[in-house]
């Protein structure tokens, strides 16, 4: 009897956990500009995948009979001063940009949701020692504080992802933090320590999950800056460095050129602005949907 009272009990939490995915999927389909986010992040996405295999041309091989060409059928981005098709570059760049910011995002979310996690759920001296190293942080503009570290460490790409990597985490770890305050007091988790459940399992079980949707929605919107702060470390010469495709460096190549071949600047320059706008309309649908303050909205679409 218990067994198939068992089973019911299962059936109905995975009904109605659909239930609220769908409605939660609703909700979000709802917002036009939602979608519009979700559309440009799967075209980059998909742009990045099978670009560089779709690529009419090297990004890196130079043809100087044909530089500065007008957008053509051969040509159909037309090509730069160095006679590189600038289609080409793009795509190249698309996957060279998008992996980088999902590489810096990730290091950004583990090391500030496992300090955050850490400082909210210890307390004590714990939490003021590492709040205070996130406040000095916080205390500095992120992009100066990155400019300054890639440019002790020198210009490369590898030198750009770790200094966005390591100036992107406070906001990660307050956010986490405060979440945890206000978690760790529910009756749900003062009944698992009254059952003598470990602290680590506590708080990868029951804390975990209550901070996944606030910092996938911030994962997602840091998406955007980190593609333009990589292109804007780029353009300066801080990142990648010739002849790599890559939008910052495309800009920065484009430049010069803007009067005789204003697509060589404007191409990446557009291709930077949907991708950043995509992540930001795609950050604010998920806001709005994994809130838990709006799940009464969301029960209206029932």
């Amino acid at each position: 009897m218990s067994g198939v009272l068992g089973s019911v009990g299962t059936a109905v939490r995975r009904r109605y956990r659909a239930l609220r995915t769908s409605r939660k999927v609703a909700a979000f389909c709802a917002n036009p500009l939602n979608v519009v986010g979700l559309a440009l992040v799967v075209a980059i996405a998909v742009a990045a995948a099978v670009g560089p295999f779709i690529a009419p041309y090297d990004p890196t091989t130079q043809q100087l009979t044909n530089r500065l060409q007008h957008p053509s059928l051969a040509h159909p981005l037309g090509t730069d001063q160095l006679g590189r098709d600038v289609l080409s570059r793009l795509l190249h760049g698309a996957r060279l940009s998008l992996g980088i910011a999902v590489a810096v995002t990730g290091i950004r979310l583990t090391l500030g949701t496992t300090i955050g996690l850490l400082a909210g759920y210890a307390g004590g001296w714990t939490d003021e020692f590492l709040m205070r190293l996130v406040d000095v942080q916080l205390a500095f503009p992120g992009l100066v504080l990155a400019l300054v570290i890639a440019g002790i460490l020198g210009p490369s790409l590898r030198n750009v992802m770790l200094a966005l990597a390591l100036v992107g985490w406070a906001s990660y770890a307050r956010l986490v933090r405060g979440t945890v305050l206000a978690t760790k007091e529910r009756n749900f988790v003062r009944a698992a320590r009254l059952l003598n459940v470990s602290r680590f399992r506590i708080a990868t079980r029951h804390l975990l999950p209550t901070v996944a949707g606030p910092v996938v929605v911030l994962a997602t919107l840091n998406m955007g800056t980190v593609i333009l702060g990589t292109a804007g470390l780029s353009f300066i010469g801080l990142g990648a460095q010739p002849p790599t495709a890559e939008w910052g460096t495309m800009l920065s190549d484009g430049r010069h050129h803007l009067r005789s071949a204003w697509w060589i600047a404007n191409v990446p320059g557009v291709a930077i602005m949907l991708t950043v706008l995509g992540f930001t309309l795609l950050g604010d649908g998920l806001r709005d949907v994994l809130d838990p303050k709006r799940d009464a909205t969301i029960e209206k679409l029932s």
